[in-house]
């Protein structure tokens, strides 16, 4: 019932602490929360990706992680509570996870971006939440093994920095395996910006929606095509499915 559907996905209107009361309950329950955030980016790729859009839309909580979404559901007449950024969510639930005494497998980015993740949690917590961590740097074949390695880790939490779709499908594929996980999750690009490589926008930029480009004054010859071309197709995409909704499927 929660569930807003626009631009061929479906977000879940659920507040921050809304979402972290889930996750702690499905952690007490011993369930799983397969999580997914959502940006401009992903929904544009997800028009024409059908498995990246399956693995999303299959997941059992997507949160828009981006403000344009937000202010796109606002246009689009299913507004959303507010954002909830994969970054803060993590950061919540590493906070979460000290208090509780839970334990989080990390796995993506480079073997010293994970390393310098796990250290800096380890000294502000306890290496007591460490379950295991692991590189992003891996062959298709070594998926099934890697995710039982998560799964055989003890692990109540996943956080997997790697890019999408990879990071998306790894879960979708291999959410049987991790079943013994209670709460999996994407967090693109977190590790770098918590291990110091990357600095995170001023607060007032995240409220503005203009994380983006504080992004891409950061690294202009990476980040140029992704926001500049990336957020024009996003806003043609909501345009449409504004004055042209049998455009768009729902």
């Amino acid at each position: 019932m929660n569930k807003h559907n626009f631009l061929n996905t479906y977000i879940d209107n659920l507040s921050m602490q809304e979402t972290l009361v889930k996750v702690q309950q499905a952690i007490v329950n011993k369930q799983q929360i397969h999580h997914v955030v959502v940006n401009a980016g992903k929904i544009v790729a997800m028009q024409d990706d059908l498995q990246l859009r399956n693995s999303v839309n299959e997941s059992d909580l997507i949160n828009a992680d981006g403000q344009a979404v937000v202010w796109a559901s606002k246009i689009l007449g299913k507004p959303l509570k507010e954002r909830v950024s994969g970054i803060d969510l993590m950061i919540n639930l590493v906070k979460i996870a000290h208090e509780k005494k839970y334990k989080i497998f990390f796995f993506g980015a480079k073997e010293e971006v994970v390393k310098e993740v796990v250290d800096t949690y380890s000294k502000k917590y306890s290496d007591e939440i460490i379950a295991g961590y692991r590189n992003g740097y891996f062959k298709k074949e070594d998926e099934k093994e890697i995710a039982k390695q998560i799964s055989d880790s003890g692990a109540n939490m996943l956080f997997v920095a790697i890019s999408s779709p990879i990071k998306e499908n790894f879960l979708f594929d291999n959410r049987e395996l991790l079943k013994n996980v209670n709460f999996i999750m994407g967090v693109g690009g977190s590790f770098d910006v918590v291990a110091g490589k990357v600095k995170r926008a001023p607060l007032w930029m995240q409220k503005s929606g203009l994380e983006w480009f504080y992004r891409l004054i950061q690294e202009p010859e990476r980040m140029w095509k992704r926001y500049l071309v990336g957020n024009t197709k996003f806003i043609l995409l909501v345009f449409k499915a504004k004055f042209f909704k049998n455009k768009i499927a729902k």
